[in-house]
């Protein structure tokens, strides 16, 4: 069970009424995304007695300019983020790392406040506002406060924020043309990876020599960390080879690398100054871009990549009805919003193509569609559903054809033991409506988070490509 009550607001002094009052009452949590919460509470974690789900609520996933700051909303995906001009243009290494989160079906859903709330040491989006000066404001019936990231991030997933406050804004000033910045993140594959270490690095120029120099890592402390004897190292010099490679050395005085399942300490502490040198290599070089695709597959469809608002506030009890748009019917899911998404539809709605390969999002074999944008169903919570359009591989069919997908598929030899098939074929779906003829390299986007143990993968990005011919 997720939790014995569903809160589903209508406004922003709703959620943080919610809060107030639940707070009181006993464990309480916000959802937005649920990227984290789903597979903590899957991994054993005390359940709340209340999940505050404010991810419909208007007008919190903008990404605006204001008075010379950037402002991030509450509810930006990391999709959006990476859509947005004003983060492409003055952003860059919070471009970066939002492209390097998961997958386009977990930037679909998880986001950038949410990130920030969950205070992961290996977090990627972290490190890349906190060398853009970023801060935290944070919101309850009590009023509003903001805070440095010095002063929110406390510990090992530890923040500042009280339990009945609301992370409403995320913001940093535009920096000036002359500086630059850039990202990079080490993993055990090209997608679905938990950082074995990351770097976020911006350098202000004054002609051709540093000014300021700001360099986080995460995935080498309990927390994620400055290097400030790296950056004095930069500052007032030219960005030679040689200072490069004293800068590069001294971010070992920063960290403090584990062993554990993914890496040891010995070889986060050499990624650590691989990846220095790197990054600044690649300022010294004006590369840091080199490579980015301009126009990057997102899942939306036919979306734009925004969810529509709840159609009206609910409270659900554990074991109510969920009640949506199913493969175009309206229909009621029986006690079913205590459940993922995922259990709803195959125990309550008997719609056995979605499947569960993982149950904590690193598969998509269970990705189904939720209002027109491709999510996870394991990492999304059945409630969510409630008064929202769900599409899943039993809906693609229409007037007994199928879908070009599922065609180029059968035809090309793309199906082996079948149990991915239907989150490859929602996700290749989904590519095609967003882009009707899409490469092979679009198609290996639109799939990275898909994974298959049988074929190879050829001859699906072969099928994909064919379907859109």
């Amino acid at each position: 069970m997720i939790s014995s009550y569903y809160i589903i607001p209508e406004s922003l002094d709703e959620a943080l009424d919610a809060l107030a009052a639940h707070a009181a009452l006993g464990s309480t949590r916000l959802i937005a995304g649920g990227t984290d919460v789903l597979v903590e509470l899957d991994q054993g974690a005390p359940r709340p007695r209340t999940l505050v789900d404010i991810s419909r609520l208007p007008g919190l996933d903008q990404v605006t300019l204001q008075d010379d700051r950037i402002h991030i909303g509450p509810l930006v995906t990391h999709n959006q983020a990476v859509a947005s001009p004003l983060i492409r243009d003055h952003a860059w290494p919070l471009l970066r790392a939002c492209w390097e989160v998961g997958s386009p079906q977990i930037r679909n859903r998880g986001t950038l406040a949410g990130n920030l709330a969950t205070a992961s040491p290996a977090n990627d989006t972290i490190p890349a506002l906190w060398v853009l000066d970023a801060q935290v404001t944070l919101a309850s019936v009590r009023g509003r406060r903001t805070l440095s990231f010095p002063e929110f991030f406390l510990g090992v997933r530890r923040t500042a924020r009280a339990e009945d406050e609301m992370i409403v804004d995320i913001h940093f000033p535009v920096p000036p043309p002359t500086a630059r910045g850039t990202f990079i993140k080490v993993g055990l594959r090209r997608a679905q990876a938990i950082s074995l270490v990351n770097i976020a690095v911006w350098l202000d120029f004054a002609g051709e020599r540093v000014r300021e120099a700001r360099i986080a890592l995460g995935s080498v402390a309990p927390t994620i960390v400055r290097a400030p004897a790296a950056e004095a190292a930069l500052v007032g010099h030219l960005l030679t080879p040689e200072r490069i490679e004293q800068a590069a050395a001294r971010v070992q005085e920063a960290i403090q690398p584990i062993d554990d399942i993914r890496a040891s300490a010995a070889y986060r502490r050499h990624l650590a100054e691989v990846i220095t040198r790197r990054a600044l290599e690649q300022l010294a070089q004006g590369r840091e871009r080199e490579g980015w695709v301009e126009d990057p597959v997102m899942l939306w469809g036919h979306t734009d990549g925004h969810y529509p608002p709840a159609p009206q506030p609910q409270t659900l009890p554990a074991h109510s009805p969920v009640t949506l748009r199913l493969n175009g019917d309206l229909i009621t899911l029986p006690d079913a919003s205590h459940l993922t998404l995922l259990d709803a539809l195959r125990e309550r709605g008997f719609l056995t193509g979605v499947k569960e390969g993982c149950g904590e999002g690193e598969c998509g074999a269970c990705t189904v569609w939720l209002d027109g944008i491709s999510v996870l169903a394991c990492l999304t919570p059945a409630a969510r559903a409630h008064g929202a359009e769900v599409v899943t591989v039993e809906g693609l069919a229409h007037d007994y054809r199928l879908h070009p997908v599922q065609e180029a598929f059968a035809q090309d030899g793309a199906v082996q033991c079948g149990y991915c098939t239907p989150g490859f074929i929602m996700s290749s779906a989904s590519l095609l409506a967003e882009r009707p003829h899409p490469t092979a390299e679009e198609a290996m986007q639109a799939v990275a988070g898909n994974l298959c143990r049988c074929t190879g993968y050829t001859q699906i990005i072969e099928a994909i490509v064919e379907a859109g011919q």
